[in-house]
């Protein structure tokens, strides 16, 4: 369907408005909470070293200058390493109880994380806390979805001594909080999160009910990609093994992997069917298809594999598979798909983000925010721009199938009017001809003669299609007629089929009338040659459509017959001045056994609605179906 330019313009200040006021909400709530700034200044340089777990006591590395540590920013990223880190630092009191303060690990997905805490020139720790995803969440020491340690009672500086180990990235993003500090920031952390993740889950919600009430798979892919993605959001944030599955110890290290596959896999899944992409590109499509299945794959072995190897694959995978969406995307959007245009800006956001992402995860490019406050960014925009592509190919969709049925009905209506017109002008010339007859009783003889060669002329010449040489649509009417009776006497099924040339105004638009009416021509005669009974007959129903009764047919028999003349048309072009010119044929064909008067003119109108419905489904195909109805 056609978009006029004022359309596309809408559509346009609609995408920046959206895309503008979602990304200013976002850096205008978040802002508050993506920094280290809480009382950081309690804090000395962070210093981390690689060593084996059972290297030297406690105390002694956490005081001892032997070894080779070195200094590294907060909050801190190493990337993904497989040795046990440790790293230590001071909290300095200020001259206050370190009672109100609480010692924060904005990551939760590392898997092992011990903290001791020493008083200075003592060697016994003054407390040892354990955390980490391989403990119940239950088992934590304070219940939070980011990992929180009580300071010791103190009014003298404490050095800190943390071992983490893990299989993904040794990301350790430390803060020092006043409890009373803590309890503002995470009262409205908690609330924009419930936003976010409600946001979520009531998009995905509303396209599940409208997969109900349209039965379209568009909405239910859309639906499970939603919820996949905010579920590997809500895995990656920590609130997913704080609220959903807090025992689930072994599932929590494989759940990022598993709904972040399951939502790659939903996404191409999606694009297939909002792209259109079998009808633009079956390479495309067929990599589409591999590619849903490779991740679908991906969400089974991610319950075998450990996370360290599936974490470093799927990102690799995450990027180019949102750069070819992208791609995809972008490339469709320049063959006029309106709805791919603002597909692939949506993918482009998450390319962008998720890149930034992976890049942060693996140590490669360390961000100024956290990774998953960019990737909520990016899901937020992504996922309202997305929904806004669905409710744009809908419209299309519902406006294409209105003007179908618009054309339907104009069709029809200049149908049975030209019926009536002949109709009309038969009945004028049968009073003309008694007439003429009752006046001349004298010339009866010699009036007889030219009236049978005059009839005889005009039977000729309005049975013959003068284009096609075939016969015309009065000769078809005459000949439904005439089958329809016999068939209703003998009880034999009549077959009737409608067939239209495909695209045949772009031909005229392309090579001019002159070859378009050359190509009807070379319809007309495949057609024709194709029939192999004398009882069978092919006639130009008007413009490019063709009608084709077969009596003594079923449905089966007609199908195949129309399936030979589709592949008969399609591999046999014609060739015009010079240019050779390809075309396909749709067609649509009922069957039934006549029972009733007029019963063939509900035949011919179940055949046409055939033929439509297999240009609606992409044209170049046979549709045939027995006519059941009174």
């Amino acid at each position: 369907m056609e978009i006029n330019a004022s359309t596309v313009r809408r559509y346009d200040e609609w995408l920046i408005a959206i895309t503008v006021v979602v990304v200013a909400l976002f850096i205008y709530t978040f802002k508050p909470h993506t920094g280290l700034e809480a009382h950081q200044d309690r804090l000395s340089p962070i210093e981390y070293i690689a060593l084996p777990t059972e290297s030297m006591p406690l105390s002694i590395l956490a005081q001892s200058d032997s070894v080779d540590w070195r200094t590294v920013e907060n909050p801190v990223n190493l990337g993904m390493l497989n040795d046990t880190q440790w790293f230590r630092f001071t909290i300095d009191s200020h001259g206050e109880t370190q009672a109100r303060s609480l010692l924060e690990v904005a990551y939760p997905l590392l898997d092992n994380i011990e903290v001791a805490y020493f008083a200075k020139n003592e060697s016994q720790p003054l407390a040892v806390y354990q955390g980490g995803d391989s403990l119940a969440f239950d088992s934590w020491v304070i219940k939070y979805p980011s990992m929180l340690f009580p300071v010791p009672a103190t009014e003298e500086p404490l050095h800190v001594l943390l071992k983490v180990q893990t299989n993904g990235s040794i990301k350790v993003p430390i803060r020092v909080w006043e409890k009373i500090a803590f309890i503002e920031y995470s009262s409205g952390l908690t609330l924009l999160m419930g936003c976010f993740f409600g946001f979520l889950l009531a998009v995905g919600l509303s396209n599940f009910f409208f997969f109900l009430t349209t039965h379209s798979n568009v909405f239910l892919s859309y639906t499970c990609y939603v919820f996949s993605l905010t579920l590997a959001l809500s895995a990656m944030n920590g609130h997913a093994y704080a609220y959903i599955w807090p025992n689930w110890v072994w599932f929590e290290h494989r759940a990022v992997a598993v709904f972040a596959n399951a939502a790659i896999m939903f996404a191409m899944i999606f694009s297939r069917q909002i792209l259109d992409i079998p009808q633009y590109s079956a390479r495309l499509d067929t990599i589409m298809k591999w590619g849903s299945i490779l991740f679908g794959v991906n969400v089974l072995i991610s319950f075998i594999l450990p996370y360290g190897y599936l974490i470093k694959a799927f990102l690799v995978l995450l990027c180019l598979v949102v750069m070819f969406i992208f791609t995809s995307g972008v490339w469709l959007s320049l063959k006029g798909h309106i709805a791919a245009r603002y597909y692939s800006f949506a993918w482009g956001i998450i390319l962008v983000s998720g890149f930034a992402a992976s890049m942060d995860n693996l140590g490669i490019w360390v961000l100024p925010m956290p990774s998953n406050y960019l990737l909520m960014l990016g899901a937020t925009v992504e996922t309202i721009l997305l929904a806004f592509v669905i409710a744009i190919s809908y419209s299309q969709h519902k406006a294409a199938v209105n003007a179908s049925h618009q054309r339907a009905l104009i069709q029809e209506k200049d149908a049975l009017a030209a019926r009536e017109d002949l109709l009309a002008l038969q009945k004028q010339h049968q009073d003309d001809l008694e007439y003429k007859v009752q006046e001349r009783t004298l010339e009866l003889e010699i009036a007889l003669r030219e009236l049978s060669e005059a009839n005889q002329e005009l039977e000729t010449l309005n049975s013959i299609d003068s284009l096609t040489g075939i016969k015309n649509r009065r000769q078809f009417d005459k000949r439904l007629l005439a089958e329809s009776r016999r068939s209703r006497r003998e009880q034999t099924p009549l077959s009737l089929a409608m067939v239209d040339v495909d695209h045949f105004k772009a031909i005229n638009d392309t090579y001019g009338h002159t070859a378009g009416d050359e190509c009807i021509r070379h319809v007309a005669n495949q057609l024709k040659v194709m029939l192999r009974r004398s009882s069978d007959d092919v006639c130009r129903y008007g413009g490019e459509e063709f009608g084709i009764i077969l009596p003594n047919t079923d449905a089966e028999g007609a199908l195949q017959v129309l399936e030979s003349m589709r592949v008969k048309v399609e591999s046999t072009p014609v060739v015009v001045d010079g240019k050779v010119i390809s075309m396909t044929i749709s067609a649509g064909v009922a069957s039934t056994v006549i029972a009733y008067e007029e019963h063939e003119l509900k035949l011919l109108k179940f055949a046409d609605a055939q033929l439509y419905k297999a240009k609606q489904q992409g044209r170049n195909r046979v549709i045939a179906q027995d006519y059941t109805g009174d």
